[in-house]
């Protein structure tokens, strides 16, 4: 037996409990894993509050990612003791994932976890951190380079943006940061952030085309305030989207991207292949220490993820959520 968070439905309705479930209740797959940390996320929040259209196939496991354990391994790249970290791949969504003591997957899935973490530092990165690696690196695949301007990051006190704003800065950027939180400035700054501004300079409609100010944009928010962004970009900048905290509407016009040549990049970390996944993981631990990320990281017990999920959508968690799935 191992302890799970059950997602289940009752007249329509999400329903989530901490059950004692059996093995042979795991879905199928080549590895069982025993989970040490998972970690709690924007999506995660969604599907156990029943906020949003997350889970795809009832009964569910819910957690996008997960680290621990190789338990057993029916495929030959993976054998008892190794530790692994997974990401994305639909776990708590179609397939059981990572808000439990045990969790079995599929092999191509696995990515080995990079020396320089523990499994909860991996988990205080987790999908969030994961996700503002890649959409560094598209920043980087542009050709943005430090000394080009003023970088924004939207959202930066959560997950994806803490992450974003230490990368970003340990890169050598000049990072804006972006928060409806003035008082997580000083937090922002110890990241690296340059200067913060407040949500609400993005957050209302604005003009089509204003004053050229971004190099480049790290979006975590959409509606408004990705509009804004790409109308502030300056001429062949990049903007990465990967949010939609304030919604997943998109009220702008072409002309950002026909008069000042603007990318437009969205950024997908569900069905990454495993060969950019590992360049993410090595550029986070290049840039992301285990002090920084003590810094961002709140810790719970697998027994606390149900109460702290409508917490998080409401945008009071700084940074990342870890939760030891073991209490």
């Amino acid at each position: 037996m191992f302890q799970a968070l059950l997602l289940t439905q009752n007249d329509k309705q999400t329903v989530a409990t901490l059950a004692p479930l059996d093995e042979a209740r795991l879905p199928a797959g080549d590895v069982t894993v025993r989970v040490q940390y998972s970690s709690l996320n924007f999506k995660d929040a969604l599907a156990i509050t029943g906020r949003g259209a997350i889970v795809k196939k009832w009964p569910l496991v819910p957690g996008i990612d997960l680290a621990g354990v190789v338990e057993q391994s029916l495929d030959p790249a993976w054998k008892p003791g190794d530790r692994v970290v997974v990401n994305g791949w639909g776990l708590g969504e179609t397939h059981w994932g990572g808000l439990a003591q045990k969790a079995r997957l599929y092999a191509g899935w696995l990515l080995r976890l990079p020396e320089a973490y523990s499994t909860r530092q991996a988990m205080a990165i987790g999908t969030a951190g994961y996700t503002a690696a890649l959409c560094v690196m598209a920043l980087q695949r542009h050709g943005l380079r430090p000394g080009d301007g003023e970088v924004l990051v939207t959202g930066a006190a959560g997950g994806v943006g803490s992450v974003a704003v230490k990368l970003l800065s340990g890169l050598g950027y000049s990072v804006i940061a972006s928060t409806g939180r003035p008082q997580e400035a000083d937090y922002l700054k110890s990241l690296g952030a340059a200067h913060i501004i407040d949500r609400t300079e993005l957050s209302a409609p604005g003009k089509p085309l204003q004053r050229e100010r971004w190099a480049g944009v790290i979006d975590t928010v959409g509606s408004h305030t990705l509009a804004n962004a790409c109308a502030a970009t300056r001429w062949n900048g990049a903007v990465a989207a990967c949010g939609l905290a304030q919604g997943a509407d998109f009220p702008s016009t072409v002309m950002p991207f026909i008069l000042r040549g603007v990318t437009l990049y969205g950024i997908n970390c569900v069905f990454i292949d495993n060969a950019r996944r590992a360049e993410a993981w090595r550029l986070l631990a290049q840039h992301v220490d285990g002090a920084t990320l003590e810094r961002m990281t709140v810790e719970i017990g697998l027994s606390q993820v149900i109460a702290q999920s409508p917490v998080l959508l409401d945008g009071k968690v700084r940074g990342r959520v870890v939760v030891d799935v073991n209490r």
